[in-house]
């Protein structure tokens, strides 16, 4: 989700909840302690030199249970910083903690924000000589292409 997705969710939004990957949610006390811009210079195992951006929101809970983060406020902090931080229309990266700092993209479903777990993965494979990723075809589906094949008028002879 880009910055002013989140921006027209928030304008007519009523509650900011967090759903987390577990379907449990972020309690409705957090914080958002850090909106800001994240850069990421690298090269990656191919030797291609990348520059990645995105705007960070960082969640976190504190022990004052009555906090409610409203929708105009959380709008009023991400205008502060586009306007501070000269941030553009970037893709969000939401940290909240677990284990760990997690990082999660972001996804709307209507009602709720959603923190999508990232992955990570190689962006060179074919530097890397990694093999792509096979189709996975159930047995039951290759049965039943065959049977269709191998009949009288078919088509396979």
């Amino acid at each position: 989700m880009k910055l002013s997705e989140i921006k027209t969710h928030l304008a007519t939004a009523e509650r900011v909840n967090f759903k987390l990957p577990t379907g449990a949610f972020v309690p409705e006390h957090f914080h958002v302690t850090e909106v800001g811009l994240v850069t990421k210079h690298f090269i990656d195992c191919g030797g291609t030199e990348r520059l990645e951006k995105v705007a960070n929101f960082q969640l976190w809970n504190a022990n004052d249970l009555e906090h409610r983060l409203k929708p105009q406020k959380l709008a009023n902090i991400i205008a502060l910083c586009e306007n501070k931080l000269a941030i553009g229309d970037l893709e969000i990266e939401v940290e909240y903690q677990s284990d760990t700092i997690g990082k999660y993209g972001l996804y709307f479903n209507g009602e709720d924000f959603e923190l999508v777990p990232k992955q990570t993965a190689c962006l060179a494979s074919d530097d890397c000589g990694v093999p792509a990723a096979k189709q996975k075809v159930q047995f039951g589906e290759l049965q039943t292409t065959a049977q269709a094949c191998c009949t009288p008028g078919g088509g396979c002879c």
